[in-house]
């Protein structure tokens, strides 16, 4: 396309350029990150820090040795797991984003126990209240 504009502005320019940006590029990033949703950019070369970071960057909780990068090519999904802790990544032929990609930080393994166990949150409140009630008895005597 850009050289196909080129040349239809070639008698009408001298030495012209021409540049073309993707306007629509999208990516998605989701889970344990500051600020979740969709990244549009108009850069197509970006890599999955550079999303990271449009994403407000990770959270406390976020697993960084396992980050889930999912990509559509040829009507097929594809599915990376990532180290983001490992030189390697940057190796990766998934380092560097695609239009749709899917970028998933999940959490780390207290962060959903934490959240999956009722018990805790029942125990902070109640410990809570007690403190509360110890203090009140102390201060009345």
């Amino acid at each position: 396309a850009k050289f196909k504009i080129y040349n239809l502005l070639e008698p009408y320019l001298k030495d012209g350029v021409v540049n073309m940006r993707f306007l629509n590029f999208k990516i998605t990033v989701l889970g344990e990150v500051n600020a979740p949703g969709n990244v549009r950019l108009s850069n197509k070369r970006v890599t999955l820090l550079e999303a990271i970071g449009m994403a407000g960057d990770l959270s406390d909780y976020a697993n960084r040795t396992n980050v889930l990068v999912i990509r559509e090519q040829a009507g097929s999904r594809q599915y990376a797991r990532l180290d983001l802790q490992s030189a390697d990544i940057f190796s990766s032929p998934y380092f560097y984003l695609q239009q749709n990609d899917v970028v998933y930080v999940e959490p780390i393994k207290a962060r959903v126990a934490t959240v999956a166990d009722p018990a805790q949150r029942i125990i902070g409140y109640a410990s809570a209240g007690l403190s509360i009630v110890t203090l009140i008895i102390a201060l009345r005597r």
